[in-house]
């Protein structure tokens, strides 16, 4: 009994580092996703001098393709881009395809796959993604590196090409599954506009997260 209860034992300490380390790999390539994500946020503004749109409207002002799509040929996903029809909506049958073909980099390893992105944009007045207007580095008055563009989501089940983001007049916190959250134990990912990643924690002081959130408050962001 005693030999067993040591085997059994030893079994559990293993099976826990395994699952520690696979965990710990997923959070690496889910850091990465989001360095590649602001990588190509950097190259469209080096293109267009601002950064993508949260979305491209219609001429009524109904929103009509998300900045994902835009980032297509920065992710080295062109072909994929050039199959997406821009005059039709992103639910349109013409879109169906592309909508159905998510590049992995959208997808978080600890996510669950299918066509829902586990990565969405800081949306809100002040913020990187306002709208369909645009925001340039020189409008981030706080500073690149206060600044949250993008972070994790993984009950939103936003579909990737959909131009819907994190309202973060509805969402000012990181405790609603629907709003910013991930499947990592004590926090998420968020990407920063200098393109730098950071784990923030579910217990960031509340008056910190809405500093970052802005991209010129004038806040002072203490220590996250």
């Amino acid at each position: 009994m005693r030999r067993l209860a040591i085997v059994l034992l030893f079994g559990t300490i293993v099976g826990c580092g395994i699952g520690q380390a696979r965990e710990a790999a997923r959070r690496s390539q889910c850091k990465n996703n989001l360095k590649q994500i602001g990588l190509a946020l950097h190259n469209y503004h080096d293109e267009f001098r601002s950064f993508p749109p949260a979305f491209v409207a219609d001429e009524n002002g109904t929103p009509m393709h998300s900045w994902r799509v835009l980032l297509l040929p920065y992710l080295d996903h062109q072909k994929l881009y050039d199959q997406y029809d821009l005059s039709q909506p992103w639910d349109s049958p013409a879109n169906q395809a592309v909508l159905n073909n998510m590049p992995a980099i959208f997808a978080c390893p600890s996510g669950t796959p299918g066509n829902t992105t586990n990565y969405a944009g800081v949306f809100g007045a002040d913020c990187i993604f306002t709208g369909a207007e645009v925001t340039k580095v020189a409008d981030c008055k706080d500073g690149l590196s206060n600044t949250l563009v993008v972070g994790e989501v993984d009950g939103s089940a936003i579909p990737w090409t959909k131009p819907e983001d994190i309202d973060i007049s509805k969402y000012p916190d990181l405790s609603d599954p629907a709003g910013f959250h991930s499947s990592h134990t004590g926090g998420m990912h968020f990407l920063l506009a200098d393109g730098s990643v950071r784990f923030v924690s579910e217990q960031i002081n509340p008056q910190t997260l809405k500093a970052l959130f802005t991209r010129d408050g004038e806040e002072i962001v203490g220590e996250f």
